[in-house]
């Protein structure tokens, strides 16, 4: 009977923990898979240490949908886009959404397997950049500042807005997160980091130019207007900011690769 009894009590406490729900989180928060995750992972310890903040990561894919999650309430907030992709996004799709602090500048940088150099880069060279609009326009300012073309004076660049192109590149528009695996296919490929550093790219390092330290591309901290957690997100900020967080962008991206925005 003591044996019983003994078995009846581990079930009862087995069911009493299986049945305990789990903690929500107080925060949601949106990102693009990539090194950048893993600041906003350091960032949610740091949160949690700091301010008993619990911090739930979604990762996505696709430039697009942190925005639309983030919209309809799915998200508190995310972190993944620069002000010309969050300005073309509510302009396209009217999303009450809203930036309320930076975190890094990420460096988008022109790579190559075949060349050393912007220089040796031949006539009707096929040049593979982003195909969605904001990173388009960035990554064709990009070859403008490398000396590769002329556009014209717009904020938001288009192909058809090349005016002088004399070494006739071929410009391709594709999908930023194929670049690193088709380069090897093209004479060079404009990249942005977080799709660059998982791939062993190091802006800099291996890129024969990069975007330059005054680069007005710094990454945001978006959220949904008239939200009712700012206290949290303002506490959050603070942990995203902190000296670990930095740290860990320079072990993560090197030198130069992720530069604080605030």
């Amino acid at each position: 009977m003591k044996t019983i009894k003994i078995l009846s009590m581990v079930v009862s406490l087995s069911l009493l923990f299986a049945c305990k729900p789990q903690q929500k989180a107080d925060l949601t928060v949106g990102t693009i898979s990539g090194p950048e995750t893993e600041l906003v992972k350091l960032a949610s310890k740091q949160a949690k240490q700091q301010f008993g903040i619990t911090v739930k990561i979604v990762e996505f894919t696709d430039y697009h949908l942190p925005n639309e999650a983030l919209a309809d309430g799915t998200l508190d907030m995310n972190i993944y886009q620069h002000l010309p992709f969050l300005k073309a996004s509510i302009v396209a799709k009217h999303y009450p959404i809203e930036a309320v602090g930076k975190t890094f500048i990420y460096p988008m940088s022109i790579y190559s397997h075949r060349y050393k150099s912007i220089a040796s880069l031949p006539q009707k060279a096929n040049i593979a950049i982003p195909n969605d609009p904001s990173n388009s326009s960035r990554a064709l300012l990009l070859l403008q500042q490398a000396g590769l073309i002329v556009c014209n004076n717009k904020e938001q660049l288009t192909v058809h807005d090349i005016i002088s192109n004399p070494k006739h590149l071929n410009i391709k528009e594709l999908d930023a997160a194929q670049l690193p695996r088709i380069l090897m296919d093209v004479d060079a490929a404009v990249i942005n980091t977080s799709f660059a550093i998982p791939a062993g790219l190091t802006p800099g390092k291996d890129s024969i130019y990069v975007e330059s330290k005054d680069s007005p591309y710094a990454n945001l901290i978006v959220v949904k207007k008239n939200n009712d957690k700012s206290l949290l997100i303002t506490q959050f900020i603070h942990a995203l900011h902190g000296q670990a967080v930095i740290e860990k962008a320079n072990e993560l991206f090197g030198v130069g690769g992720a530069i604080p925005a605030w």
